[in-house]
């Protein structure tokens, strides 16, 4: 390996985008059970925009370094890999730690990324498939028929849950995105688009279920939560996984995080009981790894039956990392925002 350093976005403090620089760290050796891995690119994710404010449970330590998903080329093999070869390419998910041009990730979280894969669909693919493949039928158990409301249709979790719905015979999708978006939705497979700012989405669903619906996931939180809960027919199911309505700019906003804690229904177990309703809950970072090992494998096999497949908004490189999170903190991205530590146009180093 002719390097000895990595470029690396480094979260410095809590704020704005001014707390992320591009710095050369020294190019670590992989552990036991590791594999160094070229990172050809990267996403961001939610996740990574709290914690850049300093709202996300479980960040790293400042210094640190952002970045739970990527993919790459295994450069180096740690002690006791036998899964893994140099040469490989690899889809990599990691709690934090992968915005970086080579990162040691553990071989258990690296996964072969089919021949037809791209590197920006293989940084787009873990964490928004796994988390909506859980929701949907882990703890939806979606089946033929249903009703499902898919909040941040044209996000990367959004269009990832569309397509999974669409595995499904005749499931209905509304989808709520800004009007701008509604074509690409529609054609992701979303039936009902729906303009969450200039229409009210609960009113608009039950214009045309108003029986309720089946499944709600909600990337919300707020007065969005007591609607959803409200918008279910008996047997439904409302599961919170993001808490999008506190993030409303670059910077903390301490008020609208008040705000949004203030407006979100806590039903009471007994009022679930009467209603036959479920309230449920999903985070993916706090899931035991083989959960997520084993949702890859079917979503490895959905991809390669060409049933799904990553819509990539944009790539930017690591120096536009600015640029980049705004994309996602104004709402204008339609897909998966992928970064990469070379030339965007390219992302192949330079020799």
């Amino acid at each position: 390996m002719e390097k000895s350093t990595s470029k690396t976005i480094v979260l410095t403090g809590y704020g704005g985008y001014d707390k992320l620089r591009i710095e050369e760290w020294p190019i670590m050796k992989p552990g036991k059970d590791e594999v160094l891995v070229n990172m050809r690119t990267n996403s961001i994710n939610f996740a990574e925009l709290m914690a850049r404010q300093g709202l996300y449970d479980g960040s790293p330590k400042l210094p640190g370094v952002l970045g739970l998903e990527g993919a790459g080329i295994v450069t180096q093999l740690g002690e006791d890999v036998t899964n893994l070869k140099v040469g490989d390419r690899v889809i990599c998910q990691k709690m934090f730690g992968l915005w970086k041009e080579f990162a040691t990730v553990p071989a258990d979280q690296c996964f072969p990324m089919p021949d037809a894969m791209s590197f920006e669909e293989g940084a787009a693919f873990p964490i928004n498939y796994v988390t909506a493949y859980h929701m949907l039928f882990d703890i939806g158990n979606l089946r033929k028929g249903k009703k499902v409301v898919i909040h941040m249709a044209a996000g990367g979790v959004g269009i990832a849950a569309t397509q999974l719905c669409k595995t499904v015979p005749n499931v209905t999708v509304f989808g709520t995105a800004s009007s701008v978006k509604h074509k690409i939705i529609s054609e992701v497979g979303v039936t009902h688009p729906i303009d969450y700012r200039t229409q009210d989405w609960q009113t608009e669903v039950t214009k045309v279920a108003p029986d309720g619906v089946d499944i709600i996931l909600d990337s919300l939180l707020g007065s969005d939560a007591t609607k959803a809960y409200a918008t279910l027919k008996p047997l439904g199911k409302v599961i919170h996984f993001g808490v999008a309505n506190m993030v409303t700019g670059p910077r903390p906003n301490y008020f609208q995080i008040a705000k949004t804690r203030w407006q979100t229904y806590r039903p009471a177990i007994m009022s679930m009981i009467y209603a036959n309703k479920v309230v449920a809950g999903y985070d993916m970072g706090r899931l035991p790894q083989e959960y997520i090992n084993e949702a890859m494998v079917d979503l490895i096999d959905l991809y390669n039956e060409g049933k799904i497949k990553p819509r990539i908004d944009s790539v930017w490189s690591y120096e536009q990392i600015a640029d980049a999170m705004a994309q996602m903190h104004d709402r204008k991205n339609i897909g998966k925002v992928i970064l990469t530590p070379y030339d965007a146009n390219s992302i192949v180093p330079k020799t």
